[in-house]
């Protein structure tokens, strides 16, 4: 008896030395962590829990993890042998693994109520290339940290007064009768689509905007249409789609078909504005007509994109009918 009875005691001791052991791994985890500030505070709690619940195998597998992700995303992919469609290949470039796994999106970011992470996060923002991010920015007007709130609406008033200053000296400059005018009109068209797409203005000043945009173009036009590109057309086509101005849509989705006829943007325009219109004839038509065309669609996106499209438009055909 005294024999088991030491034994057990053993075991135990053991079985204490080894909780002790992994609870002092886990306190290490957390402030390597907290030091180097690179991975996600939630991935790193879920983490230190699992290591706390299963003692001895959970830090073993995160130590296993890590090494094999370190060993792993060293490594780049060899991607010569891969080919998509007939004649292309695509180029693939491998992800910031870093940057990926602590990117929180500024929409989620609204509902997190610890305003210290929130302030640090929009003033991350702020460094940043934060014109691409306006419609995110306008939803922290709406914060219920007032700090947060400021700093939103110091951002945009910036931007977007910046924005009717510029577009006004660049329409002026449309309206000068030189060689550049028509290169004039499609800068400005250019300028204006990146604000005019996150829909940061109000309704009244975006139909305005939109216009201003539509009419600078329809002066190259009216001078040069072989100097607007493809992509031009389709920025247009999908302003004034956005505003429900469905003559000017048609417009410019009809001229874009006529000059660029083998271009995949052409039947995109097309196709949204019969989506948008409720044209399911035209619709499935201008969907033959693509695909009995030459254009190699090879992007999945834009499938999906068709597909979406497709059954929705049948939903909502069969709803009204």
């Amino acid at each position: 008896m005294c024999g088991e009875d030491g034994s057990m005691s053993q075991r135990m001791k053991l079985f204490i030395f080894l909780l002790i052991i992994n609870l002092i791994v886990i306190v290490i985890y957390l402030v390597w962590n907290h030091i180097r500030r690179k991975e996600n505070l939630r991935s790193v709690w879920m983490k230190a829990v699992m290591m706390f619940l299963c003692p001895v195998v959970g830090p073993m597998f995160v130590l296993l993890s890590f090494i094999l992700f370190k060993l792993f995303s060293s490594q780049g992919m060899d991607l010569s042998d891969v080919v998509f469609s007939k004649d292309r290949t695509e180029n693939f470039l491998r992800p910031d693994e870093e940057m990926e796994r602590n990117m929180v999106s500024l929409e989620e970011a609204l509902e997190v109520t610890d305003k210290k992470s929130l302030r640090t996060l929009m003033l991350n923002v702020i460094r940043g290339d934060y014109q691409n991010s306006l419609s995110s920015i306008n939803l922290a007007l709406n914060s219920k940290d007032s700090e947060t709130a400021h700093y939103a609406a110091s951002i945009l008033q910036d931007v977007l007064n910046n924005f009717r200053s510029q577009v006004q000296e660049k329409y002026l400059l449309c309206q000068e009768e030189n060689e550049q005018q028509v290169e004039n009109c499609v800068n400005l068209v250019e300028y204006m689509n990146p604000i005019l797409e996150q829909k940061v203005l109000t309704d009244i000043e975006q139909k305005s905007m939109t216009d201003k945009m539509q009419e600078v173009l329809q002066k190259a036009w009216d001078l040069d249409k072989i100097r607007i590109s493809s992509t031009v057309y389709e920025k247009v086509c999908q302003r004034l789609l956005e505003i429900k101005d469905y003559e000017k849509c048609t417009l410019w989705c009809d001229r874009a078909m006529e000059q660029y006829p083998r271009v995949l943007s052409s039947y995109t325009c097309q196709l949204k504005l019969c989506f948008s219109c409720g044209n399911k004839e035209k619709f499935f038509q201008i969907m033959q007509e693509l695909r009995s065309s030459d254009i190699i669609i090879d992007n999945e996106e834009t499938k999906r994109n068709f597909f979406s499209s497709s059954v929705s438009l049948l939903l909502i055909m069969r709803h009204l009918n």
